[in-house]
């Protein structure tokens, strides 16, 4: 039987998530890096531009779909890869199989609670992303282990900068082990939301905040305490690196995390398909701007060579639109999939996808475009004349 889904808008659905997980729980997937303005202005970016909405010739269909990194997908809106959606017992799986019900693509993180081969079963339309852990060794054979389970493309996250500091204090970390003494510390969160932890264990399913896509030598499985230590200690990647790592994958290829024209011309040169604009969601250096501020100057820089995607920021399907108007191809949502998805799995992921969807038709039907392909920034009104931020280099 379905869950009944218990919103019908995504604010509602942060609300409810907010209400429903364990405090440390909500911090972790909420909170943004240091006073968090960064997490504000991704969202505040997307207020400073606005629509002129038309009365007349307005179109009675709509094209969505769109293609990137060779999948089609009905809509231009992919899961982004964020990590540790074992938030509910569905996790990643379930959240892949709502982004098939919806007709798009999911990112599955390096750091994903549920492993590439369950979640590509789920969705075929999986982009398996990577973060430069370990040894080139090591980093192969999670490569390899992605191409053997039919992930359709992989998108390689270089803008992590160890920073996790909060004014408002950092929720505790995930432990190195899950031994007596670790469940006993973190029994008091769990068992403050009672109805969450019995989901689970209704389920069989206590997570165990282990890291299967992150495998060391030998095929083992660390706990996520353990994968960051080695992560941190891990020194980061050349150009030379990714340009191995894009070599060895061969297949449809994204850089994420990009914030400069000069990184842009630098991921053409590595014969990258796609990137993806991002602050890390407010989680990296906070004082970063919104991507959409210095969107149109990387397209006008790069935008002939490969595809540009974007993420932070999106709550609405009317985002969405702003985004692809400015010369994004699609957008990752994250933090929006992840509320719906806290709320009720499977069923409130896609709940919070449909919604995304229907806000980008309805916004398209107020400003008189039929296609994804015919916005433009002639479709936007900039309310704030200082909007845009020149990207450096």
């Amino acid at each position: 039987m379905a869950t009944r889904v218990r919103f019908k808008n995504l604010a509602e659905a942060e609300r409810l998530a907010k209400r429903k997980l364990p405090r440390a729980v909500w911090l972790a997937i909420k909170a943004g890096n240091e006073q968090g303005w960064t997490l504000r202005e991704n969202l505040r970016a997307y207020d400073e531009l606005g629509f002129s909405p038309t009365i007349f010739d307005r179109p009675t269909s709509f094209d969505l779909t769109t293609t990137i990194l060779g999948v089609d997908i009905d809509f231009p809106v992919v899961v982004s890869p964020v990590g540790a959606q074992a938030i509910h017992p569905d996790g990643e799986a379930g959240m892949a199989r709502a982004a098939a019900r919806a007709g798009t693509a999911m990112g599955l993180s390096s750091w994903a609670a549920d492993g590439v081969e369950e979640v590509v079963r789920a969705n075929p339309k999986t982009f398996f992303q990577l973060y430069w852990v370990g040894t080139r060794d090591q980093i192969e054979a999670r490569v390899e282990a992605a191409r053997a389970a039919g992930a359709a493309a992989l998108i390689v996250t270089l803008d992590w900068s160890h920073t996790p500091r909060r004014d408002w204090g950092v929720p505790p970390a995930p432990p190195s082990r899950l031994d007596l003494r670790t469940m006993l510390e973190l029994a008091p969160e769990a068992l403050s939301r009672p109805v969450w932890f019995s989901g689970y264990l209704r389920r069989g399913r206590i997570p165990e905040l282990k890291v299967p896509n992150l495998f060391g030598p030998g095929g083992r499985v660390p706990y996520f305490g353990e994968a960051w230590a080695e992560f941190e200690a891990t020194p980061p990647p050349t150009w030379a690196d990714v340009k191995w790592l894009r070599e060895l994958w061969g297949g449809p290829f994204m850089v994420k995390g990009v914030n400069t024209i000069r990184d842009a011309k630098l991921c053409v040169d590595l014969g990258a398909d796609a990137i993806s604009l991002s602050n890390h969601g407010g989680n990296n250096i906070d004082g970063s701007p919104s991507p959409l501020r210095y969107l149109p100057d990387v397209l006008d820089a790069v935008g002939d060579q490969l595809d540009i995607m974007i993420d932070g920021g999106v709550r609405r399907g009317s985002d969405v639109v702003k985004a692809l108007a400015l010369g994004a191809k699609a957008v990752f949502a994250g933090r929006a999939c992840l509320y719906g998805l806290a709320v009720a799995g499977e069923d409130g992921g896609h709940a919070a996808l449909t919604i995304l969807k229907n806000g980008i038709r309805e916004t398209m039907f107020g400003i008189g475009r039929s296609s994804v392909h015919d916005l433009g920034r002639h479709d936007l009104m900039v309310l704030n004349r200082d909007f845009f931020v020149p990207p450096a280099g």
